[in-house]
């Protein structure tokens, strides 16, 4: 599992991110200023996916690549602080796997 950290992402990244996004959601969630990226197997990214659900102040989006069947990138969108704490969660859920 790959995990990154953008802080303050710029518009552009959002657009992109939001373009490719699971759900049919239009708006960006409000005060995003860090977004979390998860990449790894099915698997992994719906225990991180469960894990980041239950975190508190992040939005979990799932990022659809070149093959949009397979989920297998995360953006989780909040504070920098919800963010880290949502990651830091899924580390922890990886490393009892």
């Amino acid at each position: 599992m790959e995990i990154r950290i953008i802080k303050h992402p710029s518009p552009g990244t959002l657009n992109i991110l939001y373009r490719r996004k699971g759900t049919g959601k239009t708006e960006l969630p409000e005060n995003i200023d860090a977004v979390g990226l998860v990449q790894g197997r099915m698997i992994e990214m719906v225990v991180a996916a469960d894990v980041a659900e239950k975190a508190v102040g992040v939005t979990v989006e799932d990022i659809h690549g070149s093959c949009p069947q397979n989920m297998i990138l995360l953006a989780l969108f909040g504070d920098t602080a919800a963010v880290e704490s949502a990651i830091a969660d899924i580390r922890k859920s990886y490393r009892r796997i």
